[in-house]
């Protein structure tokens, strides 16, 4: 690993995560465009319950899904170890506990999902349509919450391109369904925004089970399919080093859910709880839509970003793994610098060169692309920000500390980009635009603390 471009190494990693998680994030993408497609409101009201959605999706699923910072973490520390009988036992530990708490969250998810909605959402219209969406997602969250852990494993051991086969043929099954139940094709009833709900529950099914026949694939040298592998001082191995990530990212959701909820509030503003827009549109909640759409665009983004970040994590671990600290360095910096390039010129083309396209592409109601011009320009341009911070974020879950992560993220939202929103979008009356300065002035503060914390190098001498 101390040998050759750190760059190369870092993109033959990083590029089977890039397509793979790309083309999972397709799920979302293809709900935002098929709603746009739908008539209005319905259109509108669909996008602007799927954001909401999302985050409480992830407030569970993702959170329940950190696991796979410890599994990541602790399988390359064993693989460069060259201890294979022991990466193959996180990997059991890791995907029977995402079993188990996979299906305790789904119930208490269902349970849940009608008193969070009705504080998040005001508009009665967009609060019944994400309550039928998130149901369906909600039942996908064991499917969810092991993909992440078995693909945590192959990450860790340097085979990212697995992830790459069930993503792609997951999203392959999600795109069909979702043509065939949202818009009532091929004699399907026309279930509309419940109809993408239901299909993504069955793709992300479908991908587990590919995962799954990956796993057994490697069982002669790894055996993770040993029920004698099952070990609590192993998962409390793994736990205590994704509590702090699962941590960060159900306040990383709380905080976005309440970020939702102040966009809400400008859509609640009106007379009639939403912007009322001439033509046939009639009640349309034009600051949640315009709000969703320019997430699901940056997501991909952002989801680029990561799979940077996470081939980081695993030469870092793997690094750390060997005794070569300096090299686990190098590669962080490295995979930084690449970074700041790729995402630099992606976010020209989102913020500055392409956004009109863009922002028309993703919906077609004048009032949300309106709405959605400005922020999108601001947040294209911080994108390197954001990939510094999401890059340096995952190399320091591969070096094992991901306490500071949650910390950090902690005071950020709850300090920063909460009630800055509320500040410059609702008292100062700067609308979305303010709402999203905030989030770019968290994405700064984001970027400037992790890079803090991963040039001190404390991390190094961290013990797995």
């Amino acid at each position: 690993m101390s040998t050759g471009s750190p760059y190369r190494t870092i993109m033959r990693l990083a590029l089977p995560t890039i397509i793979a998680m790309l083309s999972q994030s397709v799920v979302n993408e293809i709900d935002v465009v098929f709603f746009s497609r739908l008539p209005c409101p319905e259109s509108s009201n669909g996008q602007a319950a799927l954001l909401p959605s999302l985050i409480v999706m992830w407030a569970f699923g993702g959170s329940l899904s950190a696991v796979s910072v410890g599994t990541q973490a602790l399988t390359a520390r064993r693989y460069a170890e060259r201890q294979r009988d022991d990466a193959g036992a996180v990997l059991a530990n890791a995907a029977w506990f995402c079993l188990l708490a996979g299906l305790a969250f789904t119930v208490l998810g269902l349970l849940l999902l009608p008193t969070i909605f009705g504080l998040m959402l005001k508009v009665p219209e967009v609060r019944s349509i994400a309550l039928g969406y998130s149901r369906w997602r909600m039942m996908g969250v064991v499917s969810m919450a092991m993909t992440m852990a078995i693909k945590a494993f192959f990450d860790g051991i340097g085979k990212t391109h697995v992830h790459l086969v069930a993503a792609v043929a997951m999203n392959v099954v999600n795109v069909f369904l979702c043509w065939v139940f949202i818009f009532g094709n091929l004699g399907a009833p026309r279930m509309g925004v419940m109809g993408a709900g239901m299909s993504a529950f069955i793709a992300t099914w479908i991908g587990l089970f590919i995962m799954i026949v990956y796993a057994s694939l490697y069982r002669a040298e790894y055996r993770p399919l040993q029920w004698s592998k099952i070990s609590r001082k192993l998962t409390w191995s793994i736990l205590k080093l994704s509590i702090p990530g699962g941590l960060a990212t159900l306040l990383m959701m709380l905080g976005f859910g309440m970020f939702s909820s102040i966009v809400g509030k400008l859509d609640a503003a009106d007379a009639d709880a939403a912007v009322k827009v001439a033509g046939n549109c009639g009640v349309e909640a034009v600051n949640g839509a315009a709000t969703t759409d320019i997430v699901e665009i940056l997501k991909l983004t952002f989801t680029a970003c990561i799979a940077f970040g996470t081939a980081t994590a695993t030469l870092v671990g793997q690094s750390l793994g060997a005794k070569r600290p300096d090299d686990a360095e190098r590669f962080g910096w490295a995979s930084v610098r690449l970074g700041l390039v790729i995402f630099g010129v992606i976010g020209l083309c989102e913020g500055v060169f392409f956004t009109h396209p863009i922002v028309n592409f993703i919906s077609r109601s004048d009032a949300v692309r309106a709405a959605a011009l400005v922020p999108m320009r601001i947040m294209g341009i911080v994108t390197p920000v954001v990939a510094v911070a999401m890059i340096l974020t995952e190399a320091l879950f591969g070096a094992g500390n991901p306490r500071f992560v949650a910390t950090a993220q902690f005071v950020l939202v709850f300090a920063c980009l909460v009630p800055l929103a509320y500040v410059l979008g609702v008292i100062f009356h700067m609308g979305l635009v303010g709402i999203w300065t905030a989030a770019c002035v968290y994405c700064t503060l984001a970027a400037i603390a992790m890079t803090w914390k991963f040039r001190q190098g404390k991390w190094k001498a961290i013990k797995l």
